[in-house]
């Protein structure tokens, strides 16, 4: 991508459609005037006065008790330095959101115009009665230091400086784990840090705790080592001054056990690497570009252990492991700090969590046969579920033991269903699609790429490196919209109609001609046909000329899928096409079926519908609950659709007794597990999240998935096709650029399933 056209994009994200990246959203009922006389006058005067009687209460009866501020001055912006508040208000913004989507925590961000110590510090105690918790963010060493400590001191809410802390505990976590890996003694090790910045300090630091000596420390700056010997030396800096006789980063390597790399990039050379003792641990952590190149560090030495700060390569040292699940359990027990327990406590349990049996899910997402703990996973990924309820708990703990909980916890077993309860966040779906797609990118065939929005989607998905393109359409047209666009790359456009397309065009006629000459076809109407994009696009996908293709932005449905069938057929073993949307929703995400092809199942269909689906959604590394709905539960009606329910779900009993599936049962019984448990103690579903929902016909299907998408708001990627042999995926009409670029990545997993099946 242009520097340009990231720069467009990214104001455009940032401006449309609504400015900035977070908002205030009611959690309470405001339809009626009572709802609002409660709300606020004269309702709200009640929480007041219990608020006044006991300052306590504030958290019963306001939102303080899930809220943090994210606060700077702007002083200290990653990669853009002084910038001031307003300049990072963005950066503040976008770590509300990753806030909320990681651990659902509300967030108010605050920008404060002051760089004297003391205004700052007053400013922020005369709001912090407003929070639960203060995430200090991009303020600058020296002052940072001294913020920190004072608001700890001064307040009774947790305080974090994450630039400080956040590294910090994530490295160190990474740190005991490469020491078990290449069997080093922490306090016999000799580290090298390069840079002396807060994260580098706090590193350090916490490094100590861990068991590593002082003596054993040789810390850099941009003026070379730190010694006692030097002048002017902060005090922090002082802190760490050697009395060796060391001079130079590459003096200070020689037959050193561990880096630590929090400065620039590229400062380290292979030499330098060499010189290092055996089994070296190098933690190059400096954005976007490490000190030394994680492939050029492999490759100068076998035995090493390595860690950088980018997602593109193993052992990311990335800080969204740490802050959000260490606020989520410091606000769960009411704690009034966050003490070095705690954050001892989170390296433990970062540290311990990799050593565990990754989940499924994980695996796919990072296009792995198997992560275990080794050399390559020395910490857990960013997108593992486990973290939301692994993590919290381990820093509640700590608060009690510690002594700073206000509300200790009893039932920990509750807690943890507490905290998976609050994952269900679709936007993390998404990224897991686009992040296992990014492994493996596959090629997909845009069928209708002189559309505006098709070539926004291709653009995309090429740019974000989540597939390969391959454009149908007219080729001028294309052209001209590829460079309105800013969309530059070399990506091949295909016309079939021209002469250029001939030799292809024919030679695509005969293979279908040879399949359809006993059904009516002519080698006349197959040459015409293969004038048309999506029989030629198919053709394309049958031939191996292209790994997957997606249509259907420009054409009804029915139109678009009839020469999917015709030309791709069913996969082993299907006996009828169907399709399923992932929605994602505030419960999670939920496939439901039959939602675009199939009008009146029978109840075999049925089955075979949900078994699909069921494979569907293990792809997506989701463990499949699935109910098979009716307006009736369990044998409460004898109309025609409950027997045909029932059987299908009795089918599936006998046939696949593996998948775990009940009903008939109404919407409301499948999706509430109390009601569910209160009334059938005796379904297969009960203990489950059902996450499946199969729709006696597609009527029902397509009304309640288009609802959900315009009165909840929920996101659909789909209709995704179940029962092609090949990777081919119709849209809806009018699909938006989003949902496109999703189902392209729908593709690419597709296609990466059934190569490996092959």
């Amino acid at each position: 991508m242009s520097d340009s056209r990231k720069r467009r994009e990214a104001l455009l994200y940032h401006a449309k459609p609504k400015p900035g990246k977070i908002a205030v959203v009611p959690t309470k009922k405001y339809a009626t005037q009572h709802d609002l006389s409660l709300a606020y006058s004269p309702g709200v005067a009640e929480p007041c006065l219990e608020i006044a009687k006991d300052k306590k209460n504030v958290y019963k009866y306001t939102a303080k008790s899930n809220l943090v501020a994210v606060i700077s001055n702007g002083t200290a912006v990653l990669g853009l330095g002084d910038i001031g508040p307003e300049a990072s208000k963005p950066v503040m913004e976008g770590k509300g959101l990753l806030f909320k989507i990681f651990a659902d925590i509300d967030v108010f961000d605050i920008e404060v115009d002051a760089t004297d110590v003391d205004k700052f510090v007053e400013t922020v105690k005369a709001i912090s009665p407003t929070f639960g918790g203060i995430n200090l963010e991009d303020i600058k060493a020296p002052e940072a230091f001294e913020i920190e400590r004072r608001l700890k001191e001064e307040l009774d809410i947790p305080v974090m400086h994450d630039d400080q802390h956040g590294t910090a505990i994530i490295s160190a976590a990474a740190l005991k784990n490469a020491m078990e890996i290449t069997e080093k003694d922490i306090a016999k090790c000799q580290f090298v840090v390069n840079g002396a910045g807060a994260a580098a300090i706090s590193c350090t630091r916490l490094y100590l705790r861990l068991g590593a000596k002082k003596e054993n420390i040789v810390m850099c700056d941009s003026k070379g080592v730190i010694r006692k010997d030097r002048d002017n030396l902060t005090e922090e800096k002082a802190e760490f001054a050697t009395d060796k006789d060391l001079n130079t980063l590459e003096e200070a390597m020689q037959n050193a056990d561990v880096f630590i790399g929090l400065s620039k990039g590229n400062v380290v050379t292979p030499e330098m690497l060499l010189s290092m003792a055996k089994n070296p641990i190098v933690f190059a952590m400096a954005n976007p570009e490490p000190e030394i190149a994680y492939d050029l560090a492999c490759a100068t030495r076998d035995d090493i252990v390595m860690a950088t700060g980018r997602s593109d390569h193993p052992n990311q040292v990335n800080n969204v492991l740490g802050f959000p699940f260490i606020f989520r359990g410091a606000l769960d027990v009411r704690a009034t700090k966050i003490n070095e327990e705690m954050k001892m406590a989170a390296v433990h349990a970062l540290a311990d969590l990799a050593k565990k049996s990754v989940p499924e899910q994980v695996n796919i997402v990072y296009d792995e046969v198997s992560l275990s703990f080794g050399k390559d996973y020395i910490i857990p990924k960013p997108f593992d579920p486990r973290l939301i309820y692994e993590i919290p708990p381990a820093i509640a703990k700590a608060a009690i033991e510690s002594g700073v909980a206000s509300e200790p916890i009893e039932d920990w077993d509750r807690y943890r269903e507490e905290l998976m309860d609050r994952s269900g966040s679709g936007s993390k779906e998404i990224r897991l699609l686009h992040n296992r797609a990014k492994r493996n990118p596959k090629s997909v065939v845009f069928a209708e790429a002189d559309q505006l929005d098709v070539l926004k989607a291709a653009q995309r998905v090429h740019e974000e490196r989540i597939g390969k393109p391959i454009l149908l359409g007219r080729k001028e047209v294309i052209l001209e919209m590829k460079e309105e666009l800013g969309f530059t790359a070399d990506v091949p456009i295909i016309d079939p109609k021209t002469d250029e397309e001939k030799e292809r065009r024919n030679r695509f006629a005969d293979k279908y001609w040879e399949t359809r000459q006993r059904k009516g076809i002519t080698i006349l109407q197959a040459r015409k046909l293969m004038r048309e994009r999506n029989y030629f696009a198919a053709m394309m996908v049958n031939e191996g000329e292209a790994d997957a293709l997606i249509t259907g932005y420009a054409r009804p449905y029915p139109t678009v899928v009839k020469p999917m069938i015709e030309l791709i057929g069913k996969d082993r073993g299907v006996t009828r096409i169907a399709a399923t949307n992932l929605m994602l929703t505030k419960r999670g995400p939920m496939f439901l079926a039959d939602t675009t092809i199939n009008i009146n199942p029978s109840a075999k269909d049925l089955a075979k519908i949900s078994q699909m689906t069921y494979k569907i959604a293990k792809m997506f590394g989701m463990k499949p609950n699935i109910a098979m709905l009716s307006f009736s539960n369990f044998g409460s009606s004898n109309a025609e659709s409950s027997r045909k329910i029932q059987d299908a779900v009795s089918y599936i009993h006998r046939h696949f007794p593996h998948v775990n599936v009940d009903g008939e049962l109404q919407a409301d019984f499948a999706l509430n597990p109390s009601m569910l448990a209160k009334e059938f103690p005796f379904s297969k579903l009960n203990g489950k999240k059902v996450n499946i929902l199969i729709f006696p016909n597609l009527e029902s299907a397509n009304i309640t998935y288009k609802l959900l998408k315009q009165i909840d708001g929920s996101e659909s990627i789909g209709p995704i096709i179940l029962g092609f042999k090949k990777p081919v995926h119709v849209l809806q009409l009018g699909a938006s650029v989003d949902e496109m670029v999703n189902m392209a990545a729908v593709a690419v997993v597709d296609a990466q399933q059934k190569q490996r099946q092959k």
